[in-house]
């Protein structure tokens, strides 16, 4: 059973090569484009959401910050879309490998504290040392808070992996727990399938909301260093 429990989260391979890219590059191919001058609903929907959320996420920023909007809107589509696609059955979700999302969080974390320390470096040097600290603690407070710029991206990686491998693992231990009582007793496996039926929707929503978490905390790495 454990190896069952922790198989979906095995990367694939395709005659023994890995597939992990093939899958990563499947999500952008399912945002529709339009050629026409006046879209459909589902295209303008989109581009709505779009606009919303850039919107929230850019409103903060300066002249400087606002230049990462598009790659801050491609981040979000591309965490949701994958968040969303490894719902489906038999499926493999890339954001439950650590590797890979340390590969997004190490890059923009990295670019945005590189762009401070060009920009404003007074400002980002300030941050290692709050006004006012009494002198015998300013070596403990410099080591303190150039230790907490340092664990950002590996917090940014780990909160992603652990939301979502938490909830594929509860939603395969809760389907397991319905197959095995559905010849045992059919008034349990109907509540313990409805049971999985809203945690299935509330993992939409996880899906969904640690994309914007990710997103919005890069964005806020980004606004404290320009």
């Amino acid at each position: 059973m454990n190896e069952n429990l922790f198989a979906s989260f095995i990367a694939p391979t395709i005659l023994g090569l890995p597939a992990a890219v093939l899958i990563i590059l499947f999500p952008p191919l399912l945002i529709p484009t339009s050629k026409y001058l006046i879209n459909n609903r589902l295209i303008t929907t989109q581009q709505w959401l779009i606009k919303l959320t850039s919107k929230q996420m850019m409103t903060m920023h300066n002249t400087k910050g606002r230049a990462w909007s598009l790659m801050l809107v491609s981040l979000i589509i591309f965490i949701a879309t994958t968040n969303l696609l490894g719902l489906l059955p038999h499926s493999f979700t890339p954001t439950t490998q650590l590797s890979m999302n340390l590969a997004m969080a190490i890059p923009l974390w990295a670019g945005a504290v590189i762009m401070g320390f060009r920009s404003k470096i007074k400002n980002a040097l300030a941050h290692f040392l709050p006004q006012g600290t009494p002198t015998p603690l300013i070596p403990m407070l410099v080591i303190i808070e150039t230790i907490s710029l340092l664990i950002q991206p590996m917090a940014l990686a780990v909160r992603l992996t652990a939301n979502i491998t938490a909830g594929h693992l509860l939603m395969h231990l809760i389907g397991s727990a319905t197959l095995a009582m559905s010849t045992i007793n059919l008034p349990s496996t109907l509540i313990i399938f409805t049971i999985l039926i809203l945690l299935t929707i509330l993992e939409i929503a996880v899906a969904l909301i640690q994309a914007y978490v990710f997103t919005l905390l890069v964005s806020l790495y980004l606004h404290d260093n320009t």
